[in-house]
């Protein structure tokens, strides 16, 4: 934790904060880290490593870690490597290259290098296929195309719709599912998948949202979902 801190303090600087919202930050980040305790069985624990699970500062500081990673190795891991594209959200790395002249045990051995705390693992393609975030991409002789991809353990549990909390809340999930569908450039069979057979329409039928479908004229070639409130 004070490796992040000396990580902030340097890009306030690089960055020509004025020095009263500088020593404010850094006493903020002193007070979260400072204060990182937990009870478990009856005990008040003090966490000495890492940051609070759940706490709505960890991602924003961890963020500040894994991208100062990335600026101090990540451009010479990949010239020394020959990756030909990198692409990270939060802790979850997508890496693209030819394995004619790159071997992944040895980038994996380099990233394990970087830091004593931190071990990274790979997942290989398995049929031209890998899983990244909540798509899998699948590769083809000539492009690369996507779906939805839900792990094992995935549920389709949401705030359901007659609990009493703020509806913002409860349709946010609704918003994100419908964004994704018709943001992601899925292929049609993927679309009509993932917009009328047993995705969406269950996941809100379940938790008692009240649903119907409109359907296109064959001539169509945009589907939409749409919700009573």
């Amino acid at each position: 934790m004070k490796e992040t801190r000396e990580i902030i303090a340097y890009n306030l600087n690089n960055n020509n904060i004025d020095p009263q919202a500088k020593q404010e930050l850094l006493n903020w980040y002193g007070t979260i880290t400072n204060q990182n305790y937990f009870s478990n069985n009856g005990k008040i624990l003090i966490q000495q490593e890492g940051l609070a699970m759940g706490a709505s500062t960890s991602g924003t500081i961890a963020e500040f870690f894994l991208q100062h990673l990335k600026d101090t190795h990540l451009t010479h891991l990949s010239k020394k490597h020959n990756i030909a594209a990198y692409f990270r959200y939060v802790d979850d790395i997508l890496l693209i290259y030819d394995s004619h002249h790159t071997d992944i045990n040895n980038i994996q051995s380099d990233l394990n290098k970087i830091h004593q705390n931190m071990k990274f693992t790979a997942e290989m393609e398995s049929y031209n296929r890998i899983n990244f975030l909540d798509i899998t991409i699948h590769r083809t002789p000539t492009n690369w195309v996507i779906s939805i991809h839900r792990k094992l353990t995935f549920t389709d549990a949401i705030i359901p719709y007659t609990l009493n909390h703020p509806a913002q809340h409860k349709y946010a999930a609704i918003r994100f599912l419908c964004n994704r569908l018709n943001t992601y450039h899925l292929k049609d069979d993927e679309y009509k998948e993932e917009e009328e057979e047993d995705t969406i329409h269950d996941i809100l039928s379940n938790n008692g949202f009240p649903v119907h479908t409109h359907k296109p004229q064959p001539q169509t070639t945009h589907h939409h979902i749409s919700q009573r409130n």
